[in-house]
């Protein structure tokens, strides 16, 4: 098959090549004119399965015929036969080394701080892997010199690097990586003593991992044997090539390097490298434009020189679109229609991306078309709804599960799937009168007993069903740590039982049924099986864990994808060609991706070792991002903002863009303007998307300041002191909520809000003074106060932080409370505590209530009349007009609106804050005030007692960015708070 030659042989295909199909092409030609049997003697050997599925098919459509041996690369490491112990199983090693990890840590707990044993186990695995596939054993780190000048971090884990070189042994059972690397050995010894006389190829792997790199040597060594690179720039002169290892330091970041390291190796020269097959590239011009952007730094100094050879840059960027969208979402809208309009055409195209996240937006845009397109990655098995409701369920082990993370398993959809869509049915409305009452009632945190009280008040059918799930959600709870196997065995039961649900069988669910379910099945028993290796877990490690394991693991479910829509990763892209190719994603962090951070080996530890360098995996995806590039159409794709901030472009984005501005002479500014605007029409199709048609913007203007007049017999006769401050501020929430009878919920994710603060404050105040003694000193009273704090706070906050927080903040103002708490006493006793008040207006037609904080009867038997406030205590010109609360309380009390102290005399009233330094703001009751304030309550009720008055939404609200419990049914947004209110008559 080949000429006899007396150097390694290397072949290549320039980017932009369909590699598959010029590989079959290039094999064909070659074996015209030899038998039919010829081309079943050789042996090719491929990267990645799809690129061997891609071939098969390729050589399917050249018609009947022989085809050759087709093995994977990985497949060498794989052979039963090769007379190697099998691969220890990943999850063994990590659990292993996890062992290993938490007694470093257990000794030395500032090793890496915030980390936990599994993820450090995992990077030490990933390390060692490495030192398997390069073929760096622990002794290179013994080197002179490696230990100088180390800083203690360094060399502390350097120390403990070595501890696990036994993991080296050739007696110790290997990793995937080590049996790989002792097989390729193992191949190539065989062949130095009989070399083999059929054709050998190694084809599409880029030598970037050292066993790969030492197949492909002997491979082209041999014979009959070649390698056959991808993606390999025949546009670079020399000066490029021997630049990138100038200056001693390797040009790890091209996408050229692994090839000049691999010639470097076989003492070849780039221009000993020839084409495998003369296939034309679908855009030359565009190569070069590429080849000449991605330059070495070193060299960039040939854009001035050869930017000037390269011509008009518009053919060369002709079939180029660059979209620069200024949000993900609007990214993925563009992407998604240009995908759209592609399958309309019969054209065939792909999405390449790193960003899963990015991917999952496009085909969630592309549904609104019914368009499935073709995922060769798969999904990680941890995002499917096994492996999430598997994820849910360890997530709650060994805590207190939130009202929200036992809702999240209670509306899974795999959840109580045992019995049928009846019994799932029955289910989903239990569900939902539970998270009503919890959310109305509480609590954040529900225990069993909170679900069985519950069941005895909920009614029919209730009681079976609370005591299934109080029977798992106790078991969950457990906090104790145990061995590895205990804790998978009892995640799975529980997990059973709750996808079965009450009173069926764990058989009858669908926890385990389809593609993702039977993946999750067997990863699931691959950790159960190996879970002996670890030792002792808490929940929270656990939880961890299996994160990590179920997202290792891919699912492929068997759907009806489009023909012609494709979503691949940068290494599937190499594999098959399209008409179109879109590169999303094109931001630094993202493609390329930051270097992952080692907390093992240095920079420079890893280049004593002879390890790879963290640029290693930017120049990969550059080189994937070059080929792609060569395709015959390509649209470049970046959001200039994230949700955090602006992102910055990626590295070779800014180089081509930088390139064509800095060539006026060929017109490169205005071909990257013309970029721009095709990119541009995709972002205004994008827009356009979104917006209503006409006819349903015309039909559905934005809402007005709504103003609802209902009748005044629907009106409400009675409010609270509290509501008046409503009525003043925002009637449209009186309205909502007396009228329509509407009560907000509280959240799902309870938290330690200021509503919750204030309450919990006012209880500690009550108990505080309904207990204290008449003759109790400030000191004591001070103690006693935080006392009754600290108790009242563990009982009714369940969050550690705000009880610390919280009652931090009492402490402050303990002293002074209590000195403040005598002198009240001293003047007056507590006469009224969280008791309700009404008085009727003077039209007998409204009744005005309170139930005050407290009310303390003096001796000169007038009263005074507190409130406390978590918050700020609003001013004086703000209890005149707006906060009339204590001077509606003192106007009720004068009136005898209070049972048991009769009409009396207000001396004054104050607001006692709780929190900050404790002041004490007072109001004296003097002249005319409470008239005042009367008058113009009664004016106020007058007026909402005409039918001509609207309850006018965000009235007079204190601040514009205040949020009311209704401004979403006033639809505030759509108005804005300078439009006038709209009256309308309903009811």
């Amino acid at each position: 098959m080949f000429d006899p030659t007396g150097k390694p042989r290397i072949l290549a295909l320039p980017p932009g090549a369909d590699f598959p199909a010029a590989l079959v092409a290039g094999l064909v030609a070659r074996m015209a004119g030899q038998p039919p049997e010829a081309l079943a003697r050789v042996t090719l050997y491929l990267n990645t399965s799809r690129m061997l599925r891609r071939v098969q098919s390729v050589f399917d459509d050249h018609g009947p015929a022989f085809l050759p041996r087709l093995r994977l690369v990985s497949d060498i490491g794989q052979d039963p036969l090769c007379g190697l112990p099998p691969a220890e199983p990943a999850i063994r090693r990590r659990l292993e080394l996890a062992g290993l990890v938490a007694g470093l840590l257990k000794h030395r707990a500032d090793f890496a701080p915030g980390s936990n044993a599994y993820d450090l186990a995992d990077s030490l695995a990933a390390l060692m892997a490495e030192m398997h596939d390069e073929g760096v054993a622990p002794d290179a780190l013994e080197r002179p010199g490696i230990d100088d000048s180390l800083a203690a971090h360094w060399a502390e884990s350097l120390r403990f690097v070595r501890i696990v070189a036994r993991y080296f042994d050739h007696a110790a059972p290997p990793d995937a990586e080590a049996r790989q690397r002792r097989a390729v050995e193992a191949m190539i010894a065989g062949w130095s003593e009989a070399p083999p006389s059929d054709p050998i190829i190694v084809a599409g792997s880029t030598g970037s991992r050292g066993t790969a790199a030492l197949l492909m040597r002997a491979v082209a060594g041999l014979p009959q044997g070649a390698v056959i690179l991808p993606g390999y720039d025949f546009n670079m002169p020399d000066e490029a090539w021997n630049s990138l290892y100038s200056g001693g330091v390797p040009a790890e970041d091209h996408p050229q390097f692994r090839f000049v390291k691999l010639l470097k190796s076989l003492e070849l020269r780039p221009s000993d490298v020839d084409r495998w097959a003369k296939v034309p590239q679908a855009d030359a011009a565009r190569a070069r434009l590429v080849s000449l952007a991605l330059r070495p730094a070193p060299v960039t100094d040939q854009w001035m020189a050869e930017g000037a050879l390269l011509g008009p840059l518009e053919p060369a960027t002709r079939h180029l679109t660059l979209i620069e969208s200024p949000t993900p979402r609007a990214e993925s809208l563009a992407i998604a229609l240009c995908l759209r309009k592609a399958a309309e055409d019969g054209r065939r195209a792909a999405l390449v991306t790193p960003d899963r996240t990015l991917a999952r937006r496009v085909m969630a845009a592309l549904d609104r078309w019914s368009i499935l397109p073709d995922e060769s990655a798969g999904e990680p098995l941890g995002q499917t709804a096994p492996g999430r409701f598997l994820r849910h369920i360890a997530g709650m082990m060994g805590r207190r599960a939130g009202a929200e993370d036992l809702l999240t398993v209670l509306k899974h959809p795999l959840t109580a799937t045992g019995a049928g869509p009846e019994g799932r049915g029955e289910h989903l409305r239990l569900t939902r009168n539970l998270e009503l009452t919890l959310r109305r009632q509480g609590p954040a945190f529900p225990e069993g007993q909170d679900i069985l009280a519950w069941a005895a008040t909920a009614g029919e059918g209730a009681s079976d069903w609370a005591t299934w799930l109080a029977h798992w959600l106790d078991r969950l709870a457990d906090p104790s740590q145990e061995r590895l196997q205990s804790v998978v065995t009892r995640h799975l039961d529980i997990a059973e039982a709750i996808a079965a649900g009450p009173g069926t069988s764990p058989q009858d669910s669908e926890l385990w049924q389809e593609e993702a379910g039977r993946t999750a099945a067997a990863t699931m028993a691959e950790l159960q099986r190996e879970a002996a290796a670890g030792g002792s877990v808490a929940p929270a490690e656990y939880a961890r864990l299996l994160s990590t394991h179920l997202g290792d693991a891919m699912v492929h479910p068997i759907r009806d994808t489009h023909p012609l829509i494709s979503v691949w990763g940068t290494l599937e892209a190499r594999v098959q060609g399209a008409d179109l190719i879109i590169l999303a994603g094109l931001n630094e962090g993202v493609w390329p991706a930051a270097p992952a951070p080692d907390p093992w080996l240095s920079r420079q530890m890893r280049m004593a070792a002879g390890l790879l360098l963290p640029e290693r995996q930017i120049g990969l995806s550059a080189h994937d991002f070059q080929q792609a590039a060569a395709a015959p159409e390509v649209i470049l794709s970046r959001a200039c903002r994230d949700a955090e901030a602006e992102t910055v472009p990626s590295r070779w984005l800014a180089r081509l863009t930088n390139l064509l501005n800095g060539l006026p002479a060929g017109g490169g500014p205005d071909a990257c303007a013309a970029m721009r605007a095709r990119g541009d029409v995709w972002l205004q199709h994008a827009v356009a998307l979104e917006q209503p048609p006409e006819a349903l913007a015309a039909a559905l203007p934005p809402a007005a300041r709504p103003a609802p007049r209902p009748p005044v017999a629907a009106r409400p006769r009675t409010l609270a002191v509290t509501g008046i401050r409503t009525l003043i501020r925002d009637p449209y929430a009186i309205y909502a909520r007396h009228i329509l009878r509407l009560r907000p919920l509280n959240p799902l994710r309870a938290g330690p809000d200021p509503r919750l603060r204030g309450q919990v404050l006012h209880e500690i105040v009550e108990h505080f003074v309904r207990e204290g003694p008449v003759d109790e000193t400030a000191d004591v009273a001070a103690q006693r106060l935080l006392a009754l704090a600290e108790a009242t706070l563990k009982d009714a906050i369940p969050w550690p932080s705000a009880q610390r927080i919280w009652l931090a903040r009492i402490a402050r103002i303990a002293d002074r409370f209590g000195q403040a708490e005598a002198a009240r006493r001293a003047r007056g006793v507590p006469a009224v505590l969280e008791e309700k008040g009404s008085i009727t207006l003077e039209n007998g037609s409204f009744t005005l209530t309170a139930r005050p904080d407290r009310i303390d009867l003096l001796d000169d038997g007038r009263v005074h009349i507190y409130d406390y406030k978590s918050g700020t205590p609003p001013t004086e010109k703000q209890q005149k007009n707006f906060d009339m609360q204590l001077l509606l309380e003192a106007i009720m009390a004068e009136r005898g609106g209070f049972a048991g102290l009769g009409p009396r005399s207000v001396e004054a009233v104050s607001y006692i804050q709780l929190g900050g330094e404790g002041a004490e703001k007072t109001t004296a009751i003097e002249g005319d005030l409470l008239a005042g304030v009367w008058s113009k309550l009664e004016r106020l009720i007058a007026a909402y007692d005409r039918r001509q008055t609207g309850y006018a939404a965000r009235r007079a609200v204190f601040e514009a960015r205040q949020e009311g419990d209704y401004d979403h049914l006033a639809r505030f947004g759509e108005w804005q708070m300078s439009d006038p209110p709209v009256p309308e008559d309903v009811g």
